[in-house]
């Protein structure tokens, strides 16, 4: 029996969960953040797509910026970012 092709991550105590996967040789996963406010650091750069919600990020070093569902923003590998959601939003997240 082969190893599951889809990765569950969990962080901040369940408070934002992923099923991890790859797509065309490039890592992504797809989420859910429940409402509240987050820090996540980066090893490599990343895409966030907004499914559904709106989640309000600030790069390190940045500002606050709203993302309703259809926007995209990217992050800095290396880097870290803090999120804001208000209710629940679903993201999708590209490691580029």
């Amino acid at each position: 029996m082969s190893a599951s092709p889809l990765k569950h991550n969990t962080y901040f105590d369940g408070q934002v969960q992923s099923i991890g996967f790859e797509r065309h040789g490039r890592r992504a996963s797809v989420g859910v953040i429940a409402p509240g406010e987050y820090h996540f650091g980066t090893e490599a750069p990343e895409r966030m797509t907004i499914l559904s919600g709106e989640l309000a990020a600030k790069p390190e070093g940045g500002s606050w910026s709203q993302y309703p569902a259809g926007t995209v923003f990217e992050v800095a590998g290396k880097s870290g970012f803090d999120v804001r959601a208000d209710r629940a939003c679903a993201y999708l997240c590209e490691f580029l």
